[in-house]
């Protein structure tokens, strides 16, 4: 028999997670049925989403999210034993799979390149990158990019991909660390929002023309002050608000309308998994052909063990990581 040990939301977050909110349980998993897989964790993600969708879960309900994992034990002829998979089987060290959400790595995937990359630059934060990159902001080459959080997993793919179709990239991030490390990776000019004098200011000499486009990763006050500075017709790729996820206040007042309908600005939210399929599947050959190629660079934030996981989020959460926050089993 096997043992699986999962997180479990033990109370709902209030502010930041802290520890008394999470529980670490073990269950007996049963004998596998015709069809399924036993999956063994290798890597698992945590993600700044997790922090707005654990409030659908129930308390004592396992915590979600991706992790790759190897196929252990299998009576599904598709994924023979071996098989390495990305699964969406949450915070657990093993999971029984039916494999219909299951993506395999992808076959050419380079034994240089360490598979917990299909959780980071080469799997949902890349994705998530590529998409509202090329899609959602319809970027062209020689336009000006603004990314914040831009030393996140996502916020580092869009600023190299930017670079990638020849553009000019400005960044923020909160630390001086990740400043160099962006400076360091192609970005034009990236700057610590957390000690500017004036984050207007420093938007402004970043680009005194303006922005044709702005990837936001943090809503909030940062995000009405950057609203300011698009040019006419700009575009703005919601992607995230990790600097409002742990208010327990009132939330900021959004950016002004004024300024929206006047420079006739196109904002749109969105979540990647809108994008399925073959479009999918080149995107994501994209990312990896990038990745081995040099042309995207990736830092990745490893916490060792699995009994760390809340460690990982609640310092995710706090900006603790530079690149993608992994756990590794």
């Amino acid at each position: 028999m096997v043992h699986a040990k999962s997180w479990t939301l033990k109370k709902h977050f209030v502010g930041y997670p802290t520890n008394s909110d999470f529980e670490l349980k073990t269950v007996e998993l049963p004998p596998l049925k015709d069809g399924e897989v036993l999956l063994e964790a290798l890597y698992f993600t945590v993600d700044p989403y997790m922090r707005i969708m654990a409030k659908s879960l129930k308390e004592g309900d396992m915590m979600m999210g991706e992790q790759v994992a190897r196929v252990v034990e299998s009576k599904n002829s598709a994924f023979p034993t071996g098989t390495i998979v990305v699964a969406p089987s949450g915070w657990t060290t093993h999971s029984i799979s039916n494999g219909e959400k299951l993506e395999k790595v992808l076959a050419e995937w380079p034994d240089t390149l360490p598979l917990s990359l299909a959780l980071g630059t080469v799997g949902m934060p890349g994705l998530t990158a590529y998409f509202g990159l090329l899609d959602i902001c319809g970027l062209k080459g020689g336009e000006t990019v603004l990314v914040s959080a831009a030393a996140g997993a996502v916020g580092s793919a869009v600023g190299q991909i930017a670079k990638l179709k020849g553009c000019k990239v400005v960044g923020s991030a909160g630390s001086d660390e990740k400043v160099a490390w962006l400076k360091k990776h192609g970005f034009d000019v990236a700057f610590n929002y957390k000690t500017v004098k004036s984050l207007e200011e420093a938007l402004k000499v970043a680009a005194p023309e303006g922005y044709d486009c702005y990837f936001d990763n943090v809503g909030g006050e940062f995000s009405n002050v950057a609203i300011t500075q698009m040019k006419k017709f700009g575009r703005i790729a919601l992607c995230g608000a990790i600097s409002v996820y742990n208010r327990t206040g009132p939330l900021p007042p959004g950016p002004s309308p004024e300024i929206i309908i006047f420079k006739e600005l196109h904002l749109q939210g969105f979540v990647v998994y809108r994008w399925q399929g073959e479009v999918r599947q080149k995107a994501l050959r994209d990312l990896l052909k990038w990745v081995s190629e040099g042309k995207i660079q990736y830092h990745e934030h490893i916490t060792e063990g699995f009994e760390n996981m809340p460690a990982a989020f609640m310092g995710l959460l706090k900006g603790e990581n530079l690149g993608k926050a992994i756990v590794k089993a």
